[in-house]
């Protein structure tokens, strides 16, 4: 088994728990409450503190920082967290916050994560598997986004928003509403032009499970009558198909932002009855 390698101008902290083939870079700062399973990577500069637990493989690249306090005025020390899966990498720059009292308490992150350069997850969110946030994302606190989802470069995403699996997200968008699964959207202030169907192809989502979401989609926001009509009647033709199933439970789930719906780009859905 190998030992961990530290470089000798790094600072590990009497307590910090380093797994096997840990490798921690020049001038980096490891925190006595962190723990570092097999193979972790921090690189130069890299500070690590607070309660946070990196799983096997996770990458940290020079500057980024993960488990600082979280910017929230209200927070005074409390014992909050951050969790991030195995296989993540975090790269140049990118911060991470732990958690709140106000939220879960924990910032987490699945396995395969790509955090870019200058991208900030803020306290409480919660990230599922294979989730990628290109360059200078910014996300507020409590924000939740489902596996495979992509968010394009110098997006922001307003605090407990919710980003179902498969989505994606336009670059320099400004998101403030939640994103259903398989959708995708784009603009400032973002609006759903349609559906991820690039991303649903490459994963291998079949013919009949594409063009049932696509009826769903235009049932749902390019349709006529009211929302909650056009949800009854989605959930009546197609509501026994899996990946349908699953938009509707996320419109029927509780939401503090609300949903977002279908913008110019995709045809201006129709006005809805007060």
């Amino acid at each position: 088994m190998s030992v961990a390698e530290i470089h000798p101008t790094a600072i590990v902290a009497e307590g910090a728990r380093l797994g096997a083939g840990v490798t921690i870079g020049p001038y980096a700062t490891v925190g006595a409450q962190v723990v570092l399973a097999d193979g972790v990577q921090v690189g130069a500069h890299a500070v690590l503190d607070g309660i946070t637990h990196l799983g096997e493989g996770v990458q940290v690249l020079p500057f980024a920082s993960v488990g600082l306090p979280p910017q929230d005025l209200k927070y005074k020390g409390e014992p909050t967290r951050v969790e991030v899966g195995p296989r993540s990498i975090i790269r140049e720059h990118a911060t991470i916050h732990r958690g709140s009292v106000g939220g879960e308490g924990v910032t987490r992150l699945g396995a395969e994560c790509l955090i870019m350069c200058v991208a900030h997850v803020g306290h409480d969110c919660q990230l599922e598997d294979k989730v990628i946030l290109a360059n200078n994302v910014m996300l507020g606190g409590h924000v939740h986004i489902g596996d495979n989802v992509f968010v394009g470069g110098g997006t922001a995403i307003h605090q407990s928003v919710r980003i179902g699996r498969q989505a994606v997200i336009g670059g320099m968008s400004g998101v403030e509403r939640d994103v259903i699964p398989f959708g995708s959207c784009m603009g400032n202030r973002a609006r759903l032009i349609g559906l991820n169907l690039i991303g649903l192809k490459r994963r291998g989502f079949g013919r009949e499970a594409i063009n049932a979401l696509r009826a769903a989609y235009r049932g749902l926001f390019l349709g006529r009558g009211t929302f909650d009509a056009r949800v009854a009647l989605v959930a009546q033709e197609h509501g026994d198909q899996a990946q349908v199933a699953e938009v509707l439970a996320f419109i029927e789930a509780s939401s503090r932002r609300g949903l977002m719906r279908a913008g110019r780009q995709a045809g201006e859905a129709e006005a809805e009855a007060a």
